[in-house]
């Protein structure tokens, strides 16, 4: 049987976010040039630059893949593969269901992560919380077999974010990965970018079967497989060198996209391309020097 693996970096966000700083085109030739072969742009709470992402993935050699990061009643939620924007503010099931009923899948960004509006664990839904009331229920005169059809009431999440690329302690995505693990649900890794030099710091290869290239997977067949659970996860730290040239390639494309489109903000842009270089070199070298430091106070 014939198969590709899809490269995908699911959690990014664009300027259309009230914190994000990158126009997605910046973003769309970013993903390419380091051989991503999809991203997923999903904004706080609005999916038109998503959509217009999409739909021009494919003059970058990328799949085009819409999607949205909801902000429900319990905790963001990525709705990937969706056209349209969730309700708001819903509970987590419901906006799962939701997400569902457009044909995307659900994924858990950044889980347990409080001050990041991760969903506290109690609000994911999962078998085991229907299995225990209709449990309860059976208890009280419920025949068996009606609890096992309430098991199959729960419309799950498809996926689980176990390596977030903004996660630098590793605790919670140790939790997360555990959840996933004692739930069966799929892994996904993001690098969550803001700016332009994190996308792809962390991303997911996706399995896809019944392909011979990359160029014939369609959005669906990412989806599919994500539901399906062929992902596998790359969140590793990268060495300093490559980290610095990393920052250095995404600093030299922003100034340089700035330059060739004319932007309004061009000329800011540029010196503040410059100054992001030098600062991110910078925040590389140091980040480097507390890992080294550390690798060394775990040898004595």
């Amino acid at each position: 049987m014939s198969g590709v693996t899809v490269s995908i970096d699911p959690h990014v966000h664009s300027d259309d976010s009230y914190d994000g700083h990158e126009p997605i085109e910046l973003i769309l030739e970013h993903a390419s040039e380091i051989g991503l072969d999809a991203v997923v742009i999903t904004d706080h709470d609005v999916i038109g630059e998503s959509k217009r992402a999409a739909e021009i993935a494919d003059e970058y050699g990328l799949i085009g893949i819409p999607g949205v990061e909801v902000s429900t009643a319990h905790g963001h939620l990525l709705a990937v593969g969706v056209d349209r924007m969730p309700p708001r503010r819903k509970p987590y099931a419901e906006t799962v269901a939701w997400i569902h009923d457009h044909g995307g899948v659900a994924i858990v960004p950044h889980p347990f992560q409080r001050s990041r509006h991760g969903v506290r664990q109690r609000n994911i839904p999962v078998p085991a919380e229907a299995e225990t009331a209709a449990g309860d229920r059976a208890d009280g005169g419920v025949a068996v077999g009606d609890a096992a059809d309430a098991v199959g009431e729960v419309d799950e999440v498809d996926a689980v974010e176990v390596f977030n690329a903004w996660l630098f302690t590793g605790y919670r995505n140790r939790r997360a990965r555990r959840f996933a693990a004692d739930h069966d649900y799929p892994g996904v890794a993001a690098s969550d970018a803001h700016h332009l030099e994190y996308v792809g710091r962390a991303y997911t290869d996706v399995e896809i079967a019944d392909r011979d290239s990359i160029t014939a997977v369609t959005a669906d067949d990412v989806l599919d497989a994500i539901r399906n659970g062929t992902t596998s996860v790359d969140g590793r730290r990268a060495p300093i060198r490559m980290a610095a040239k990393h920052y250095v390639g995404a600093a030299g494309r922003k100034t340089g996209y700035y330059a060739a489109t004319g932007a309004s903000r061009g000329a800011a842009a540029a010196t503040r391309g410059a100054a992001d270089l030098v600062s991110t070199v910078r925040v590389a070298i140091a980040q480097g020097a507390h890992r080294a430091a550390r690798v060394l106070s775990w040898m004595t």
